[in-house]
């Protein structure tokens, strides 16, 4: 009985994780893309 539980339990758990994570197609960004970069803020005064 517990052995069956046990099974149960770790097919769901295993289930679980390989369901979580981001969806949709992986994809590189292009050589030529640029780089958007802001400049530091200036600090708030005190």
């Amino acid at each position: 009985m517990y052995r069956h539980l046990i099974g149960f339990f770790c097919l769901m758990a295993s289930l679980g994780i390989a369901s979580c994570g981001q969806t949709g197609p992986l994809y590189l960004p292009d050589d030529d893309a640029k780089v958007v970069i802001k400049p530091a803020s200036e600090p708030a005064p005190q």
